[in-house]
């Protein structure tokens, strides 16, 4: 006896998990993402401390900051910290980015309220040792010269330099420079902390597998007793901004180099809401975002001039940029640009039905699996946040994407494709850039 095959139905639409919003007692935003089955709680603390607070001539003083304020507190010395840490299983890990100071805390469930409790030490009473600053310091200048040892990231920083006005501070490394960190001392950082790390719009998201009224009490008996009795500082600076004459070739000279790395870029749009930015993910899907994306299909599968290229749509505050950025045999290089140039002329005749379906597809249908895990949740939550989005831009783009047509698509490449390019290269340019500057692709300057 043969059983009917039961009918297989397509996938029902993924919303991104939904979160209970609070005050803690002390005015602290709180979103909570219950997750049954993550026993390993992900916590997300937004510090919205912009970039540009920091000093010109002590910049990267946030990140010394963020490196610093666990090795030592007025409770415990920095070894007592780590053994506080590591004998309760928690992970305290903190950042910067253009838009503040973050705090990442990976605890079990039954840890969690050690680790907020460590987590507010570190936030209200970091003492900042001098040998533990000095050391951190001295790795980060090590750091700058490790990084300026490759050419992908000397790539980046040429193609900031040149992409925005130099008032901006997106146009200089966001851990600082050599020079900025040669006099930097503990009393900067205690005093940056002192003017900056404070409760007043800080924002907290956990996500795992948790009661939300036992996780709410913890959040209150520990983050909820920070307070700061005085306001942040005034802050008048120039925001980041594209520079006028961004459009130009800037070769970077590394002789006898074997490859050259590609960042080429323009400016795009912001992410305003979920519906208007749903076209952008496919186009960066079907240009650059897959290995059987266009770049890739002829660079790489057709020409074999790279191991890969990447391209795609990447939003900042008040605008976006599409950047593409990769390396390529290094006697290439002349022709990858001109290949490149002729993919973007193709897209802008129209992606096709095939790779409106593909890129659809793909990312709405694998959407379940990136946000699978608490970490991935709370991470998302956090940097939307950062930018004054909530989770619905998710689900928002992803409903809007579904019914993409190829007119949709099509129209919002076209409305960024004839911006100004700026276009980094990091390679031989005794050996190639005549023939880059030969290509006519814009003002050519070898440094």
């Amino acid at each position: 006896m043969n059983a009917a095959r039961p009918e297989v139905h397509p996938p029902a639409p993924w919303t991104f998990p939904q979160a209970s919003e609070h005050t803690l007692d002390n005015g602290l935003q709180v979103a909570l993402y219950p997750l049954p089955g993550q026993h390993v709680t992900s916590t997300r603390l937004n510090l919205p401390v912009p970039l540009a607070a920091e000093p010109r001539d002590r910049e990267g003083v946030m990140t010394m900051v963020s490196r610093t304020m666990d090795e030592g507190t007025a409770s415990h010395s920095a070894d007592e910290m780590a053994e506080l840490f590591e004998g309760n299983g928690i992970a305290l890990h903190a950042g910067v980015t253009q838009h503040g100071i973050w705090l990442d805390l990976e605890a079990t469930t039954r840890n969690v309220e050690t680790g907020f409790g460590l987590a507010l030490e570190c936030l209200t009473e970091p003492a900042f040792p001098e040998q533990e600053v000095n050391r951190h310091r001295l790795q980060r200048i090590s750091q700058i010269d490790h990084d300026l040892a490759d050419p992908g990231y000397r790539g980046t920083l040429e193609f900031v330099r040149t992409f925005f006005t130099p008032q901006s501070r997106l146009s200089r490394p966001t851990g600082g420079t050599r020079e900025s960190l040669a006099d930097l001392t503990r009393e900067d950082c205690a005093r940056f902390h002192a003017d900056w790390v404070r409760p007043g719009d800080a924002f907290v998201v956990v996500a795992g597998d948790f009661d939300e009224q036992a996780m709410l009490a913890a959040l209150n008996r520990t983050l909820g007793g920070w307070h700061s009795q005085t306001s942040a500082p005034t802050l008048d600076v120039a925001s980041d901004q594209p520079a006028d004459d961004r459009n130009r070739v800037v070769f970077v000279d590394r002789p006898g180099s074997v490859q050259t790395e590609i960042h080429l870029g323009w400016l795009g749009p912001a992410r305003e809401n979920g519906t208007q930015w749903a076209p952008y993910p496919v186009l960066s899907y079907a240009v650059g975002g897959s290995p059987h994306a266009r770049i890739d299909r002829v660079l790489r599968e057709e020409k074999g001039y790279t191991y890969g290229m990447r391209g795609s749509f990447r939003p900042r505050s008040d605008f976006g940029q599409f950047i593409v950025a990769g390396s390529v045999r290094a006697d290439s290089t002349p022709d990858s640009l001109r290949l490149l140039g002729e993919i973007f002329d193709g897209v802008d005749g129209g992606l096709d039905a095939e790779e409106l379906r593909e890129g659809v597809d793909f990312l709405s249908m694998t959407a379940p699996a990136r946000y699978a895990t608490a970490d991935a949740v709370a991470d998302e939550a956090a940097s939307l946040h950062f930018v004054g989005l909530d989770t619905s831009f998710i689900t928002d783009y992803l409903a809007a994407m579904r019914s993409l047509t190829l007119e949709d698509v099509n129209s919002a490449w076209q409305q960024w494709s004839s911006q100004p390019r700026t276009i980094v290269l990091v390679g031989d340019a005794d050996k190639y850039a005549d023939q880059v500057g030969a290509l006519g692709i814009g003002d050519l300057t070898v440094v």
